[in-house]
């Protein structure tokens, strides 16, 4: 039988319910069991596609081209395992499938209702989506709303006690005027849920610093669960400490108990690994900065996957990253004229950096600034990731040494585009319309640097979402200049790998490689990037693609979570 472990939240948002929920599955998958995840989202849209970035961060893409909300990617790379778009499940897909029921007759003249048609369509949808693949033994997942709630409040009767598993996550805040641990906000987040008929199993509490004996005995008072319940969930200095961290506090022994799962008490392989690799992350002594230019850059999560793709790339060639974060709007001349002391302060963070990358995004504010960025790597040789857009403008700025050429996502009345509208795409429509999930890109020819870096293969799958492409019809103009197109699309007609002769490192995908980026297993775009950046790539493709034995010894402790 399905094993259900509900994951909820109080008092605020934000504290870290989906590390929370990646973690319980990582423990759980280090006992041999098989583990899913499911998000449910309030909101009425269908998707997170047409998301703005600052407001919920970045848009995370599937193999099945799901744009999904970016807890998706920590399940992924918790877990390391491949979701679908119907992991990610939002009250606006609910209520669709139930309205196109109703407009088909499914419920023969029925008045549909929240309940029973809306909460029995969610709890339907968990359990279906629960099986994919077959093989799973327990789902983690965590919701917020009202519908949802109460369909869990029924769901939890009707799977039985011994399957289904509630974990609530609240905040401790200890105010700096007394330096005091207060649990008024736990107490009362405890009783609203029980007041919607759902009691929660572990009170997973988030904290700066240790919950004190006294505050968990209390806790354990107030809210009716025994002090092994009480579980301390501070701030580490690695999220990939959480699971450790739930691991000491006996968190598998209790839901083995309290789900009736039959796991083996040894020593488990894949979390000692797990430590091993968290504490030679805080032993790292080299440094490595790169400057992303971007035009999300006052909120990180805007960038999650980009920076945990470099952070798993530092790890693998033992450096500690520094990313240096720089709007793109501020490197242009216009700032220099309205606000001289950012343009300074953007352009001494962009030529102090090791190497530079230029991710996705989307219009034309900070385009430029980005062509400026790309511009002056491009010239000093400095290392250089362009991702999506940041491929496509990286042919922009060559073109303009060569021809009157643009983009028509900027520029629609250029005369020599380089960067085009892709025919399936739909400008009268936002949500859905753009080239999206795994598709393979093919190699070229065999002295490719990023082919070597993928070991050498033919092909590789990686995720896409992007509405513009690189005018293939130029692509000769280009080759002639030593600008090379690597990788291209199964027919040959779309470009996806651009790389620069003479350079020591100037590559542009036009995939995102950052998604299936794995704490273990770094992505190879990426990977580059941070070789090139520590004066280490030549080496590394000199041995074969093989690290120095000082690295490999420590990648070797690390080992693969699999």
């Amino acid at each position: 039988m399905m094993k259900y472990i509900l994951v909820t939240g109080g008092v605020i948002s934000g504290i870290g319910k989906g590390i929370i929920a990646s973690s319980v599955g990582t423990i759980l998958k280090s006992c041999g069991l098989h583990v899913t995840a499911i998000k449910i989202d309030p909101y009425i849209n269908i998707d997170a596609g047409t998301f703005s970035p600052y407001e919920h961060g970045e848009v995370f893409v599937l193999d099945d081209g799901g744009e999904v909300d970016l807890d998706l990617g920590n399940y992924e790379r918790f877990l390391d395992i491949r979701l679908t778009k119907d992991n990610n499940l939002t009250t606006g897909k609910i209520y669709q499938s139930v309205i196109n029921k109703e407009r088909r007759g499914d419920y023969l003249g029925k008045t549909v209702q929240v309940v029973p048609h809306i909460t029995d369509a969610i709890q339907e949808w968990v359990v279906k989506q629960a099986t994919v693949p077959v093989d799973d033994d327990v789902c983690t997942f965590y919701i917020e709303s009202m519908p949802f709630i109460e369909a869990f409040r029924q769901f939890q009767f009707k799977v039985k006690r011994e399957n289904f598993c509630n974990i609530h996550v609240s905040l401790i805040p200890q105010p700096s005027a007394t330096g005091e641990q207060k649990t008024k906000p736990t107490q009362n987040s405890v009783r609203e849920l029980r007041g919607l008929g759902l009691s929660p199993d572990l009170i997973m509490c988030r904290c700066s610093t240790a919950l004190e004996n006294s505050v968990k005995e209390k806790i354990s008072m107030f809210c009716h669960v025994e002090p092994q319940q009480v579980i301390c969930v501070q701030d580490v200095s690695s999220i990939y400490r959480v699971p450790l961290l739930l691991e000491d506090q006996g968190v598998v022994s209790y839901l083995s108990r309290r789900l009736n799962m039959p796991i083996e008490t040894r020593p488990r392989k894949m979390l000692t690994k797990w430590k091993e690799m968290s504490d030679r992350s805080d032993r790292l002594l080299e440094h490595c900065s790169i400057a992303l230019v971007g035009k999300y850059t006052k909120f990180s999560d805007s960038y999650a996957s980009v920076i945990k793709a470099l952070e798993h790339s530092a790890l693998a060639i033992s450096h500690k990253l520094e990313v240096k974060y720089i709007d793109s709007a501020y490197l242009e001349p216009s700032t220099l004229q309205e606000e001289p002391v950012k343009y300074h302060e953007a352009w001494q963070k962009l030529c102090s950096a090791d190497g530079i990358l230029v991710p996705g995004g989307f219009g034309v504010r900070g385009t430029e600034g980005k062509i400026h960025a790309i511009n002056w790597a491009r010239k000093q040789k400095k290392p250089f990731l362009g991702v999506c857009l940041g491929m496509q403008l990286a042919v922009c700025e060559f073109a303009r040494n060569m021809l009157d050429a643009n983009s028509t996502e900027f520029d629609p009345e250029s005369k020599h585009p380089v960067v085009i509208d892709m025919p399936e795409h739909n400008p009268g429509q936002m949500g859905g319309t753009m080239r999206l999930g795994k598709r393979r890109t093919i190699f070229k020819t065999n002295t490719s640097v990023l082919r070597k870096l993928y070991g050498d293969a033919e092909y590789v799958e990686e995720r896409h979402r992007h509405r513009f492409e690189v005018n293939p019809e130029l692509k000769s103009h280009f080759e002639e200049k030593g600008f090379r197109f690597v990788g291209q699309d199964v027919e040959g007609e779309r470009m996806e790998v651009i790389e620069l002769d003479d350079h020591p490192y100037f590559i542009g995908v036009q995939y995102h490689p950052e998604f299936t980026s794995r704490p273990i297993k770094p992505s190879p775009p990426y990977l580059g990037l941070l070789l090139a950046a520590a004066g280490k790539l030549q080496s590394y493709l000199q041995k074969g693609c093989r690290l120095s034995p000082r690295f490999v010894n420590a990648a070797l402790t690390t080992g693969s979570c699999e």
